[in-house]
């Protein structure tokens, strides 16, 4: 309930209990000045005059827990502001070990179905988009937090903790042993052997060109050629017998292969040169720069994906929102779970800051002042108070007119 309306009540209720205190004092001076022509009016005088005095001890009753009454300093008055400290003390610590307990939290919690509640609220289309737009929303401002350099460094570190922890010669013993065992590698001899093969083919006239170059001025041109075609020629046989199936070319290449596989599984020496590779590979600074512009494409690709109403983000979060709305709410098992998960967390986190909790209430009233602390307890409860100040004076009233009559008949 809003102060003002809780402040309007209270002055209902207090005038209502003064004005009811007025007018018994009003009726015990009729009854008492009309007692001599009128003597039965001895019960109504005596009836107002206990009335009056019910009403007066209730009044300085109330007005005590608040202020001094009539702002005179009686001892053990203005009772809450002189101990407010106190109260705020006693408060927490009665709140700390009555209500923040693992008994009263989960039996609070036990009804309450966490998991249902948020898979239909997730299952609505509009509930899901909304969430999704806000994540995407929320991408740019996280993008223009990200320093460039640091994320940089941050794939670098990445990369070189993961290389820290990777041995890559027996990874690449396993690739290549795969290769091998599907004759992979005697196609990739194959290609070899035609690219040297082309390569002979397109530059016969260089070759040419570089005997003569070095031969002697004095060696007679025709030798030069002669020895030209005996070189072409062996090199031309020499492809050939490479290209056999059972070739000494292809044993010593298989053989070759076999040993470096060999070597890759089992020598420190290539893991160590593998490592030295791949880290200088990582440090050099075409590689920096190409960690920058990986980085600076995925930003820009994000950002111009959230700012069209079409994103593409959007709408993946959309549809996995609701899945998982869907999913979980077909799914009555994983509910179970989710919420005895949730209760227990709950339950855990409050009541093991329920020192905390309680403290914030003392250090709160502590910080109001006495007058502060006398008005919203008064707002809260006076309303209350005042209907005692009634009680009392009717009560009173009741109780001197049973004594006037048993003293009329003594």
């Amino acid at each position: 309930m809003h102060e003002q309306e809780q402040a309007v009540q209270l002055r209902k209720t207090r005038s209502l209990a003064t004005g009811l205190l007025v007018a018994m004092a009003v009726l015990f001076v009729i009854s008492r000045s009309l007692m001599p022509r009128y003597p039965y009016l001895s019960f109504v005088a005596a009836f107002a005059e206990a009335a009056m005095v019910g009403a007066l001890a209730d009044w300085f009753a109330v007005t005590a827990l608040f202020r001094h009454p009539l702002g005179l300093p009686i001892p053990h008055t203005a009772i809450i502001p002189r101990n407010k400290n106190r109260i705020g003390d006693s408060l927490s610590d009665f709140l700390e070990h009555n209500f923040i307990t693992q008994e009263i939290i989960r039996a609070e919690l036990r009804p309450i179905d966490f998991a249902g509640a948020a898979a239909a609220w997730l299952a609505q289309p509009q509930n899901s988009k909304a969430i999704s737009r806000q994540v995407v929303r929320s991408v740019p401002t996280l993008l223009r937090v990200i320093e460039d350099e640091d994320v940089r460094l941050f794939m670098q570190n990445r990369l070189a903790a993961a290389m820290q922890h990777t041995k890559f010669a027996p990874v690449a013993a396993e690739i290549l042993s795969v290769l091998v065992a599907s004759n992979r590698h005697q196609a990739f001899f194959n290609h070899l052997i035609e690219v040297a093969a082309r390569a002979l083919e397109h530059n016969k006239d260089y070759i040419r060109w570089k005997i003569h170059e070095n031969s002697p001025r004095w060696l007679p041109k025709a030798i030069d050629e002669k020895l030209y075609h005996r070189l072409l020629d062996a090199l031309q046989s020499t492809l050939d017998e490479m290209r056999e199936e059972d070739s000494e070319w292809r044993m010593r290449f298989q053989k070759m292969v076999d040993d470096f596989i060999h070597q890759l599984r089992t020598s420190p020496e290539y893991e160590e040169k593998l490592d030295a590779i791949l880290s200088e590979v990582l440090g050099h600074p075409l590689a920096r720069d190409y960690m920058l512009q990986i980085w600076h494409d995925v930003k820009a690709r994000l950002e111009a994906d959230i700012a069209s109403p079409e994103s593409h983000l959007a709408a993946k979060l959309d549809q996995g929102f609701r899945s998982i709305g869907n999913e979980l709410l077909g799914d009555a098992r994983v509910q179970r779970k989710l919420n005895q998960w949730i209760r227990v967390f709950a339950t855990e986190t409050i009541v093991a800051r329920r020192e905390m909790i309680a403290d914030l209430v003392s250090r709160v009233i502590r910080n109001w002042d006495a007058d502060t602390m006398s008005r919203k307890l008064e707002l809260h409860v006076g309303k209350d108070l005042q209907y005692i100040r009634i009680n009392g004076t009717l009560v009173g009233g009741l109780v001197g007119l049973v004594l006037h009559t048993i003293s009329r008949f003594l």
